[in-house]
């Protein structure tokens, strides 16, 4: 038995509850985890943004160390730091052929599958498949990534999704380029580590934008040059910090479509607006045909940073040991298993950045 937090329906506050793991198959890897973030898309879970099946253990941004590995494993063995995948790709489909793991036909109709694991002797789904808010999980060898031991481990979990998505969908969706100008609207987790990512890259003006004033001082932390609270004449706005043109790129990180919208009308002629919060099946942006046109912007999405997490997170432990990324600047709260539901209530509020739930040492 371990503890795990279990969503057991849509809108019922998940609860610590003791859960039944699997043995550990051929090609598995036992983890005990070491901590575990709190995102946004582990509340859509439950708020009825995502549809999952329940009852479900929640989490999917994780680390920790592996305790038993399968007969046919060779990525690792026990006692290694690892990192979970969410995106775990197949390798062998289109995409993954065409090297965009990040849209791997496995994932994309995989967000919680069953987990192996039972719950009072009825089957647990695990969260987009990971279920990392739990003391240990099993998961397939391609689920872990492994992870340098001079990383911290706790840290090492925002690496799992936040951090992979927010620098990814600047390194690699937008390939924003040294001198142009950035916006970024929604400053959670993922939004701060796509100010990070601007500013890794080099960026001249990054502008951050929330609700209120709460978190200028961790935009300006993360790399930010301006800070601006959200108004219905952010375009306008960002245009007088642009030179009147209009940011070189958007980044919209909440996944609302006003937002988006506000995100498109603040990029210049020619720039890109790229979408990376996830929404909502029935909040549609609409674009008349003519502006489509006239500003000649690119509209796109960034699924996971757009990251092969066997490649992107040693990149990124690499900036992190040479003092260029500084992930602890991410966490507001620092939390027990038990604390998830409050974690919640803050995200609803838009309070903080990342909650971070220390499981083991």
């Amino acid at each position: 038995m371990v503890k795990a937090v279990v969503a057991t329906g849509p809108d019922v506050p998940p609860q610590v509850r003791d859960i039944e793991l699997p043995p550990v198959g051929p090609g598995d890897v036992r983890v005990r985890v070491a901590a575990a973030g709190v995102c946004h898309s582990d509340l859509s879970m439950i708020n009825g943004t995502l549809a999952p099946r329940f009852p479900l253990v929640l989490g999917h941004e994780a680390a920790g160390t592996v305790a038993e590995v399968g007969a046919d494993v060779t990525k690792v063995r026990p006692g290694d730091h690892v990192v979970l995948n969410w995106a775990a790709a197949c390798g062998e489909c289109w995409f993954c052929g065409q090297g965009e793991p990040w849209l791997c036909s496995a994932v994309e109709g995989a967000v919680s599958p069953p987990s192996g694991a039972t719950l009072d002797g009825g089957e647990l789904y695990a969260c987009m498949g990971v279920g990392g808010f739990a003391e240990e999980l099993v998961a397939p060898e391609r689920s872990v990534v492994p992870l340098p031991a001079s990383a911290p481990l706790d840290l090492g979990a925002l690496l799992g999704c936040a951090v992979l998505t927010g620098i990814g969908a600047v390194r690699n969706t937008a390939q924003v380029r040294e001198g142009q100008s950035v916006l970024v609207i929604g400053l959670g987790g993922i939004g701060l580590s796509t100010v990070m990512g601007a500013r890794l890259a080099g960026a001249g003006t990054v502008i951050a934008v929330d609700r209120g004033t709460e978190k200028e001082e961790l935009a300006r932390t993360a790399g930010a040059t301006h800070y601006l609270e959200a108004d219905p004449k952010l375009a306008k706005q960002v245009r007088a910090l642009t030179d009147g043109r209009g940011a070189d790129h958007a980044f919209e990180c909440v996944g609302k479509a006003d937002l988006i919208r506000t995100a498109w009308q603040s990029v210049r002629r020619g720039g890109r607006c790229t979408v990376v919060g996830v929404g909502a099946r029935d909040d549609a942006a609409s674009f008349n045909a003519l502006e489509l046109f006239h500003f000649n912007r690119i509209l796109t999405s960034s699924v996971y940073g757009s990251s092969d997490p066997d490649r992107d997170v040693p990149l990124l432990v690499e900036e992190m040991e040479a003092g260029r990324l500084d992930l602890s600047t991410l966490v507001t709260h620092r939390i027990g298993l038990d604390g998830v539901a409050e974690a919640f209530d803050r995200m609803r509020a838009g309070q903080g950045a990342r909650s971070l739930i220390e499981i083991a040492k």
